[in-house]
């Protein structure tokens, strides 16, 4: 059913705090209030599902999208709470948009958000990161001239800024840890051959194995971000010997363990494992997980402040803000056993 005038006058007036008179002043686009105020009206009317009067549609809503591949992996919730709570501390709403198996695709949600007349958009772990992915819907978000940031590494003609962790550090941290304890057959378990991030971290691995003057080796397995194709791929790299595992996620991680025990060893007695983000509980695995932590509050925080720059006026340069990772060792690597490492 429909609501009534009066009573949607009510439900955005109680939202936002302010009298019904206020509501209706500002939808009439009348002068005497805040701009504050009539700001947190227009909001709560997007909010509460409510379209905008015709003289109003053209200004943008303070909302933004937050736009996300799911929820199961504990990293995106994490990413989330950061990133909302930093919006809603300067007046902005989150939308959160989260792709699903034959659900909305990333595509339709950008449709939706532009008519929702959102201030802007972060993505985070989406298309703009694969490089045979469509990307036409990037694309009409810069002709709109809607600002978006981008969360982690992308293909390089899409022109947005985006904050991201550093790849080849990461890569340079789990190997030296492992070679340190003297494995010398190194398998890696990252993303799709098209994935940005994982091809950064795949470079940075090979680019120092080929230093060792071929006392170090690395196999690679690409793997979709599972914990199920994690495990079928370590399966693989375990079948050639490898004793150290570097992987792309924490998920691909638990996965390698659960292939490490499928295959009667043991980690880290047999093989050590290494994941990636620093996702939640990941010390209370079994063994707590050596992993290479994201610092997810500081990138969220970035990410919020470069693109309310440029809501607010700031131009959109097209750059890179790299952070700093932090190899977290726990008990899921170990030194590697005598004589190990021969390809089986």
């Amino acid at each position: 059913m429909t609501p009534t005038p009066a009573r949607r006058l009510a439900e955005v007036a109680k939202k936002v705090g302010v009298s019904e008179a206020t509501v209706s002043r500002v939808l009439n686009n009348r002068p005497g209030v805040a701009e504050g105020t009539r700001e947190a009206v227009l909001t709560a009317l997007d909010v509460l599902g409510y379209e905008r009067p015709t003289q109003l549609r053209g200004e943008r809503a303070r909302l933004i999208g937050l736009v996300l591949p799911e929820l199961q992996n504990p990293i995106f919730p994490a990413l989330a709470e950061v990133v909302g709570g930093a919006l809603a501390q300067r007046g902005f709403t989150p939308v959160l948009c989260t792709r699903t198996a034959g659900g909305l695709s990333e595509a339709d949600y950008v449709e939706m958000l532009l008519d929702q007349q959102v201030s802007g958009v972060v993505f985070c772990g989406g298309h703009y990161a694969e490089g045979d992915a469509p990307h036409e819907h990037y694309r009409r978000l810069r002709e709109r001239g809607v600002p978006v940031v981008l969360f982690n590494a992308a293909v390089g003609h899409l022109g947005f800024p985006c904050v991201a962790t550093d790849d080849e550090v990461a890569s340079e941290q789990s190997y030296g840890h492992l070679v340190s304890m003297g494995h010398t057959h190194l398998g890696a378990v990252v993303g799709p051959q098209d994935h940005m991030p994982s091809q950064r971290r795949v470079a940075s691995l090979l680019r120092q194995a080929s230093r060792s003057s071929g006392t170090v080796t690395v196999q690679i397995a690409h793997a979709q971000f599972s914990m199920e194709a994690g495990r079928a791929a370590a399966a693989r790299l375990l079948a050639e010997g490898v004793t150290g595992l570097v992987c792309g996620s924490d998920i691909l991680a638990l996965g390698a363990i659960r292939a490490v025990r499928r295959a009667g060893l043991d980690v880290p007695a047999d093989v050590s494992v290494i994941g990636y983000d620093d996702s939640a509980f990941m010390n209370c695995t079994d063994p707590p997980l050596t992993t290479v932590r994201q610092p997810i509050e500081a990138m969220g925080r970035a990410a919020v402040t470069m693109l309310l720059n440029q809501v607010e006026g700031a131009p959109a340069a097209d750059e890179e803000l790299l952070f700093e990772p932090e190899l977290v060792v726990r008990g899921s690597t170990g030194p590697a056993r005598s004589g190990a490492g021969t390809a089986r």
